[in-house]
């Protein structure tokens, strides 16, 4: 590998990629530019489709050469390339790769739409190389959930460990007055608003640390070397880091790259995630949930009275 890891390098992403060895990686990450006209310091986010499309496929192939044989890659990006990304990255890109998971984040703090409805959500693919032999620590604590029957019902056959989420993760505020919290089976991450202490303040688009710990701790291991292309606030490689993972990083804006690169020289590995952990053990309120000893109780009443009955 040319360049070394525990750095961000600032530059073109595909110039640098070009630097990296292949199969050098364990686990990307990307958020890239969306190209729906956001203002970047640096970068142009309103290109024509073919022009955004034509680069969007050139990185998405080194990425697939860079990723050693059982790695992973996960790609964020919004509705208007979803399925173009999805096609390019399975079918258009030779050999492509396989694609695991489409994971709809959904979140508040949403876009304010005028003419039409408020956008809420983004899409995370779970790409793979080889579709039988990757990283998923399925049974990693911090990657499993309690389930509804554990926590609504009270069914002792529930699996104490819990279960695997949903592909649907859910980011809302509301559900409590102090912080976002992990309920039954589905995940709430928030988005990162501009009033969270969480927020760096010098990238408008920063990802929250819970949800890319969920990533790095299922699609990776301790020394593994964790990659991305548009570091941006740092977030990826800070989690990487905090995790006691390897990183390394690329990033067009000289400005991201620096504030970036001091918010990792803050941090040490070891360090806990900023936001609120997840999952936590709350119970979800349903006034349709019912204990299953209450349930049993309710069933035996009504057989003892059928039986009389009759």
């Amino acid at each position: 590998m040319t360049l070394p890891l525990g750095t961000i390098h600032q530059g073109d992403c595909l110039e640098l990629m070009k630097q990296l060895d292949d199969g050098s990686i364990d686990l990307a990450f990307a958020d890239p530019p969306f190209n729906i006209g956001y203002k970047y310091d640096k970068y142009d986010d309103r290109q024509d489709d073919e022009k955004y499309l034509d680069w969007c496929e050139k990185w998405i192939g080194e990425m697939h050469r860079l990723l050693k044989p059982d790695g992973t890659f996960w790609l964020a990006i919004g509705d208007e390339y979803a399925a173009e990304l999805k096609v390019a990255a399975t079918r258009t890109l030779k050999p492509g790769f396989h694609m695991r998971g489409w994971v709809v984040w959904y979140y508040t703090f949403g876009v304010n739409c005028k003419t039409k409805f408020t956008r809420s959500h983004a899409h995370l693919f779970q790409l793979v190389k080889n579709e039988k032999k990757f990283t998923f620590n399925a049974e990693v604590p911090a990657v499993r959930v309690p389930s509804a029957r554990a926590l609504v019902y009270g069914d002792k056959r529930a699996n104490p460990k819990g279960r695997l989420p949903d592909d649907t993760w859910i980011l809302r505020p509301q559900d409590a007055p102090e912080s976002f919290q992990a309920m039954d089976d589905v995940w709430y991450y928030s988005r990162v608003a501009g009033t969270f202490k969480e927020r760096q303040g010098f990238h408008g688009c920063q990802m929250p640390e819970q949800l890319l710990g969920r990533i790095i701790r299922v699609s990776s291991n301790e020394g593994d070397v964790v990659f991305d292309p548009f570091a941006g606030s740092g977030t990826t490689l800070a989690v990487a880091k905090k995790l006691e993972r390897e990183f390394i990083g690329t990033e067009l804006s000289e400005d991201y790259a620096q504030y970036a690169t001091e918010r990792l020289a803050a941090i040490s590995s070891g360090d806990p995630l900023d936001g609120p952990a997840d999952p936590l053990s709350s119970s979800p309120k349903t006034k349709n949930g019912v204990k299953l000893k209450d349930r049993e109780k309710r069933l035996a009443k009504k057989n003892s009275t059928a039986s009389k009955q009759s």
